[in-house]
């Protein structure tokens, strides 16, 4: 079997606390998580907000540092490389934020955003450069080249800030790719075309994606494997069309019936997620952190905290059936 280009391990990212005459705590925002990635593979982490989704991904990137655990790219160990060990990193792998108002420089022209990360990186010189930015252009569909080229962003539609932000992650040829709800603050007409667009810029160029996500209804369009994540921890792992059939955890089965699919032929029902909030990350309960909300709680749900074991030929699940 392959090695995975991306391999995370008991990863776990604390951030502490100070109050006043007490010891710190902390926010347990990722808690003993591990996940492999393959080559040209898509794995969505669904769950809800604060749930720690964006920060493993930005972890998996060493944007956030880990507090423990060990993050194998390649079968590389980049925990704890530097920022000069990782400059090689840089240009493998890349991010797509989740708003595309904010994540481009408002004085920057569209050529000049997508031909940042050439510039940093020292690749090439100036007319090999334009060459890259145009083929990024016609990748993401921004087309005709000079009747965006020259723009700024306030110019451009969501959508097209949304192509621009891709291609400029898709200038450097990354081989691995963590899009942090990329879809989720553009119009709904065009949220399963930057999907596709994704999709074909996958298969074209062999990528692995992340894919972050709190709407379970798109991650049919792009991944092969789902893992949803609950209070900084994975409950459930497997593929996409098992787990969206057959939710083997109480948490993952509220929130599909909690989400309805924007296809009108395949709807799901409006079953709210059980009582109350998520609980307090920096106080999490003893025993499932599930526990209060769950519909099938035991008594041993109490004092134990299950850990996801292989229930299934690649299902995982931290609440065996």
């Amino acid at each position: 079997m392959p090695e995975p280009i991306l391999d995370v391990r008991n990863l776990k990212v604390y951030f502490p606390i100070r109050k006043r005459l007490s010891k710190p705590t902390y926010v347990k925002a990722v808690d003993d998580v591990s996940l492999t990635l393959n080559e040209a593979e898509t794995v969505a982490v669904v769950g809800e907000s604060g749930s720690g989704k964006t920060t493993f991904g930005k972890c998996c990137l060493r944007l956030v540092e880990p507090h423990s655990g060990q993050i194998l790219y390649r079968g590389k160990d980049i925990t704890k490389l530097n920022s000069k060990e990782l400059l090689w990193y840089r240009r493998e792998a890349q991010i797509v934020y989740q708003d595309p108002f904010s994540s481009l420089n408002p004085f920057f022209t569209i050529r000049r955003t997508i031909e940042e990360p050439l510039i940093v990186h020292g690749v090439h010189s100036g007319p090999e450069r334009n060459k890259m930015v145009e083929a990024a252009l016609e990748d993401v569909k921004l087309t005709p080249i000079e009747s965006f080229a020259e723009k700024y962003p306030h110019m451009l539609s969501g959508g097209q800030r949304q192509r621009v932000a891709i291609a400029r992650a898709m200038i450097l040829s990354p081989k691995f790719v963590v899009a942090d709800e990329p879809v989720s603050m553009l119009d709904a007409s065009v949220r399963v075309e930057i999907l596709y667009l994704l999709r074909q810029l996958q298969e074209e160029h062999r990528i692995s994606f992340l894919y972050i996500t709190h709407d379970i209804a798109t991650v049919k369009y792009f991944s092969e494997r789902l893992a949803i994540m609950y209070a900084g921890k994975l409950v459930e792992l497997g593929p996409i069309r098992d787990v969206i059939s057959e939710p083997l955890h109480p948490y993952t089965q509220s929130l599909i019936e909690a989400i309805p699919d924007p296809d009108p032929q395949n709807r799901f029902s409006l079953r709210r997620v059980p009582g109350g909030e998520p609980p307090d990350p920096t106080d999490p309960p003893e025993g499932c952190r599930f526990n209060p909300r769950c519909h099938v709680a035991r008594p041993e749900c109490r004092s134990q905290e299950p850990q996801l074991q292989e229930v299934k030929p690649g299902r995982f699940v931290a609440c065996p059936p």
